[in-house]
């Protein structure tokens, strides 16, 4: 996932509060206990910012099909399980009242659509709301999420057209130009994020998906500065510089009133 999303440590759970916490989780058994198998890569208990006005639990599963040259939680790429649904419910039965939703994160929720769907499903019973990372690899398993979802964080990675350098798989503009449009028909409420390098995203860049976005009747969109912590690319973790400029900014916000800039 983008800048933004962490993960627990080896052999323990921690609260939400840094970033790039993309470490590996215990293994624990039982991973097909009640219908779900679902892998999952780990489990932050409690966050305040994963799903804006929530206290949220946040999970995240493992597998993503796009290799995005910053993303912090690049060990979950490959599908290894650290965590049971089994023990994961356990933990979310003893939060009934006490939290009051719970954020499907990854990795790439969407790689495993079924399962997590299957999981959406019992989050709701136990009465929690529920929410979803994603890059929106797959409009069509997206559009079979939405209806179980109360929230959806949608990462934009740039202009459609920069989509297969970045994600380094052809075709992912088109998949993520729908899942955009599948979100923003749904009405759920949402957030769109970019995460920028300018590296990656030159000012046109994104004065060009300001626009693109806006055509599609999208509001707002978070741009968040990269960080290096976790980042697989050496080079790009060394070469990150400022990229908001004044001028910049009044660009944006003349294109897209609505978008949150990052504050350096």
């Amino acid at each position: 996932m983008d800048a933004g999303d962490g993960l627990s440590p080896a052999g323990g759970l921690i609260q939400r509060g840094q970033e790039g916490r993309a470490l590996r989780a215990p293994v624990l058994r039982g991973d097909q206990a009640f219908g779900v198998n679902l892998r999952l890569g780990g489990l932050v208990p409690w966050s305040s910012v994963d799903y804006p006005g929530r206290q949220a639990a946040v999970l995240f599963v493992t597998g993503c099909p796009w290799r995005c040259p910053y993303c912090h939680n690049s060990h979950l790429w490959a599908g290894e399980a650290g965590l049971s649904w089994a023990a994961v419910r356990g933990f979310l039965e003893t939060r009934v009242g006490l939290l009051d939703a719970v954020v499907v994160s990854g990795g790439e929720p969407l790689a495993q659509a079924t399962a997590v769907h299957a999981a959406l499903v019992e989050v709701r019973t136990l009465g929690f709301a529920t929410a979803l990372h994603t890059a929106g690899v797959s409009p069509r398993r997206l559009q079979t999420l939405l209806g179980d979802l109360d929230w959806v964080g949608l990462d934009v990675k740039g202009p459609f057209s920069r989509y297969d350098a970045i994600t380094a798989r052809e075709g992912s503009g088109a998949a993520a130009r729908a899942s955009v449009e599948a979100v923003l028909r749904s009405a759920k409420p949402h957030e769109l994020r970019t995460t920028v390098h300018p590296e990656l995203l030159s000012d046109d860049d994104l004065l060009t998906m300001l626009r693109e976005l806006v055509a599609m009747g999208a509001r707002s969109v978070t741009l968040k500065n990269f960080r290096p912590t976790g980042c697989p690319d050496a080079r790009l973790a060394a070469t990150y510089r400022p990229w908001l400029k004044p001028e910049l900014a009044t660009e944006l916000r003349a294109i897209m009133p609505g978008v949150v800039l990052p504050d350096g």
